[in-house]
Parts: structure tokens; C-alpha cells; sequence
């Protein structure tokens, strides 16, 4: 893990320019906020889905042949839950995609696993296969908010996954958690965060809950019964103070926010996520999975969410794409200045307006008024977000666009 990213100029933060992104959708059941290209399921097909992403970055790369070329710095293997693939197959996947592409010194190898899924063997075997950055979703450790959440491990769990992890020799553990909750509390999210920083881990990412709808015209099970009034989620100023808690705490311990829901150790902060924030580009294979690619002109895939019908096509020859959407100068703004707003380091705005052709002068009025009101502070041409600021993020951005 000593390879140093490249500095994007925009931001000053060390990103990836160049990842992958795997997508495994097969987990044991589906929690009831989940968005994402998932499917249930008691016996996986390991083999198969290996061969299949494999197939499909064979087909990326007979399309796109430049892509062989440039230097992979990141790669992130996703879910779903990553951590029910035998090491043997997550293997077999990372030394074929060696095998296809150029991977830049001290690439950075992430894998998303449950602690339920936590085994010493298992972790020595994707830690022998080339991950190096364990990322567990742990999201609480309350019974309440487990339970709410649909989750199906507990605290001790936890704690044996991160000593399995320790035990396996990996060198950044990173955990997930979540606040926001039905029936969550302030003194809850405090206690999660201080029992957090006990295990030492080298990254920690805790998100406000969200509450997705009409995903392919179909709402998560946790919309419906918000909506049919049968749960109910803190209030905003809660959440907000929640938020606060966590930093507070984190921050303490060594761990700084780097981006408006992640802090790290000085060193180990996610080059893959970076990569997103900084608009570098990503290839992505799986089923559900979204890439995003910058030549010969930019655009954005995602690929089928149904996991047989990814199969399916891909065992056919042909890429997997449900969607394909080319992205012009103003998409590339919106999303360039956004995400860049999400970093403590903050952004060049006024490049960002010129990389993309957008006006610099109608928006130097508003940017005055955000750092006069304690919104942001301004360094040079950088623009950073306080965490006034950052708490409303999402009404900055949209003034600013």
C-alpha cells in the first residue's frame, strides 16, 4: 500500500485516474434499503459469474482496445456480498483481469464483505489472492438498528471479523455504518462511533440513511412502509446532529474527514472512491454495474440488473448493457463541481467552469454569499465547504448549477 496516487489539480486530492469496478449481486437476503443490483440466493453460481465477468471485460477490450494501456490504480469488487465468492473464483477474476489489463505499482485491491461471511480461512484466502483493503458493512452495532436494517449479524460478530481480518494480514480495514434510522437515537449513533474507533480501523465511512424509490419502477421494501406510516425516520435537525456526533468523534481519534461521509488515518483514505469524486474514469463489469469512460468520447453504461439475463448475454458474445448515455459539457460540470464539493479539500471552481465552458462571472456573487455566511471558505481559487456547508450540500450544489 505505498503507491501514491496521482493529485488531481482540482481538488488536491490523491485519486485514482483509472479503476475497475466488479459488481458481485448474489447475497443471502436482501435488506429492506437496498437499491442496488442484488439478487437472493442459496447456491451461487461461483464459476459461472467468474467467467462471465471475464468475458465481458474480453468484449470491453476487443471494443475499446486503448484501454489496455492505461495504468489500473484502482480496482473494487462490490455487491451484493463479494465475501460469499470463494477465494478460489475472486482469484481467478483478479489474476484474469492481470492478465488483460496494466495495473500501476501498488494497486489498490478492495473487497465489500459481511461479517456474518467472516472466517480466518476465508479472509487468508482473499487476502492471498491479492485483496488488500476490507471493507465490512457493519452499518450499526445496536440490536434495534441491526434489526431495522435487516441485517443479520451482531456486535461479536463484528469484532471476530475485524480480528479474522487482522489475522489474515490485511493492511487497511475499513468499516461502513449507517445513522438516520427508524427508532434510532443521538446516544445510539455516539455509541456506535466510540465503540467504531476502539477497533482501530483505518477507515471509516457512517452515511445518512436514504430512502430510495421507484428503482425500475419498483420501491424498496423500507419506502413502502414509510409510506403506509408504518415506520418513521429521525427528524432533520437529528440527523444533522448525528452527523455532527460522528465527526466529533472520529475526528478525535485520528481519523479526519476527507469527504463528506468517509474519514481515514492520515494515508489510507480510498483511492478507488476518490476516483469517483475527482471525475476519473472507471470501467465496470458485472451485473447492475455502471461505468463511466472519457474516450474517444465520454459516457456512461450500466449494465443488465437481472443476473441470468447478464449471463445469458454475456455467455452470448454481446456486451451486457441495459444503458448507454453520452455525456456532454454541462453533465460533466454539474457532476466535476458537485462531487468535488463533497471533499474537505474542496475545488478549483473556476476551473472546473472552464474545463467545461460554463460561466465563471454569473456564479462569483453566490460563491461570495456562501463564504460571507459561514457556508464555505475559500482559498485562492478553491472552494471548500465548511461543515455548515456540508450539511446541506445538495442546496449548495443546486444554486451553484
Amino acid at each position: 500500500m505505498s503507491f501514491a496516487a496521482p493529485t488531481d489539480p482540482l481538488t488536491g486530492m490523491q485519486a485514482a485516474r483509472f479503476g475497475l469496478y466488479l459488481h458481485f449481486p448474489y447475497c443471502l437476503a436482501k435488506c429492506p434499503y437496498c437499491d442496488f443490483a442484488v439478487a437472493v440466493a442459496r447456491q451461487v453460481p461461483e464459476e459461472r459469474y467468474a467467467n462471465a465477468v471475464l468475458a465481458e471485460l474480453d468484449a470491453r477490450l476487443a471494443a475499446d482496445p486503448s484501454l489496455r494501456a492505461k495504468p489500473l490504480e484502482s480496482l473494487f469488487l462490490g455487491g451484493g456480498t463479494p465475501s460469499l465468492w470463494h477465494p478460489r473464483y475472486v482469484a481467478r477474476v483478479l489474476e484474469g483481469i492481470a492478465a488483460r489489463l496494466s495495473l500501476a505499482p501498488g494497486l489498490e485491491v478492495s473487497l465489500e464483505g459481511n461479517p456474518e461471511r467472516a472466517d480466518a480461512e476465508r479472509f487468508a484466502g482473499y487476502r492471498a489472492a491479492g485483496i488488500n483493503r476490507l471493507s465490512l458493512g457493519v452499518q450499526s452495532f445496536q440490536p434495534e438498528t441491526l434489526k431495522a436494517l435487516g441485517r443479520a449479524h451482531d456486535a461479536a460478530m463484528v469484532e471476530g471479523a475485524v480480528a479474522a481480518a487482522r489475522q489474515a494480514g490485511f493492511p487497511v480495514v475499513a468499516l461502513d455504518f449507517i445513522y438516520g434510522v427508524h427508532g434510532q437515537t443521538l446516544a445510539q449513533v455516539e455509541a456506535d462511533a466510540r465503540r467504531a474507533v476502539t477497533l482501530s480501523p483505518e477507515h471509516l465511512s457512517t452515511y445518512a440513511l436514504t430512502v430510495e424509490r421507484e428503482v425500475l419502477a419498483e420501491s424498496t421494501p423500507l419506502s413502502k412502509q414509510l409510506d403506509r406510516g408504518e415506520l418513521s425516520l429521525p427528524e432533520d435537525d437529528v440527523v444533522v446532529a448525528m452527523a455532527r456526533t460522528v465527526r466529533d468523534v472520529y475526528g478525535a481519534h485520528g481519523l479526519a474527514r476527507y469527504e463528506v461521509s468517509n474519514h481515514a488515518r492520515p494515508g489510507f483514505s480510498s483511492r478507488h472512491n476518490a476516483l469517483y469524486w475527482t471525475g476519473g474514469e472507471y470501467l465496470a463489469l458485472g451485473v447492475g454495474a455502471t461505468g463511466m469512460l472519457l474516450s474517444p468520447t465520454a459516457h456512461r453504461y450500466v449494465n443488465l440488473r437481472s443476473p441470468e439475463a447478464y449471463l445469458r448475454t454475456v455467455e452470448e458474445g454481446r456486451l451486457p448493457e441495459a444503458s448507454r448515455e453520452d455525456l456532454g459539457p454541462e453533465e460533466l460540470f454539474a457532476e466535476r463541481l458537485s462531487m468535488g464539493l463533497r471533499l474537505v479539500s474542496g475545488v478549483d471552481w473556476e476551473a472546473v467552469c472552464e474545463r467545461y465552458g460554463q460561466p465563471v462571472e454569473p456564479r462569483r456573487a453566490e460563491v461570495e454569499r456562501l463564504v460571507a455566511h459561514g457556508f464555505a471558505t475559500r482559498h485562492g481559487r478553491r472552494l471548500a465547504l465548511t461543515e455548515r456547508g456540508a450539511d446541506v450540500h445538495s442546496a449548495i450544489c443546486a444554486r451553484l448549477l
